[in-house]
């Protein structure tokens, strides 16, 4: 499965901004999404993850209630909906998948494919 991430730039805090990710193939549909981000000087962390179904989702406590994570398995796509940004934000954000019959995982090395990146700046 190849991603490819986009939607990323420059928006004040408080803005807002859409993520999305596009698969190579209908098999997406059958993967568990994740969304990572890492900022200069820090580890890659968790952001969001959504079950293959759109069933399950998870989010890091640190976006919750801000950003929405979603998928459109018939377009093979995936998106992330980050509101009221803020300036801790800013980070390069990736899309990942993983295989799975009805869960997704939140540790990052149980995704073998990955999109790019696309960078997210939030000025204060």
């Amino acid at each position: 499965v190849q991603l490819q991430a986009s939607g990323g730039g420059l928006v004040q805090a408080g803005g807002s901004l859409r993520l999305s990710c596009a698969a190579s193939t209908s098999f997406f549909s059958v993967n568990a999404l994740g969304w990572f981000r890492k900022a200069p000087g820090k580890e890659r962390e968790f952001v969001a993850a959504i079950s293959w179904s759109g069933s399950s989702v998870y989010y890091a406590d640190s976006v919750k209630g801000r950003f929405t994570i979603s998928r459109d398995n018939a377009k093979n796509t995936g998106n992330l909906q980050m509101n009221s940004l803020k300036p801790e934000d800013t980070a390069v954000y990736y899309c990942a998948s993983h295989y799975s019959s009805s869960y997704a995982y939140t540790e990052s090395n149980y995704y073998p494919y990955w999109g790019q990146g696309t960078q997210v700046t939030v000025s204060s």
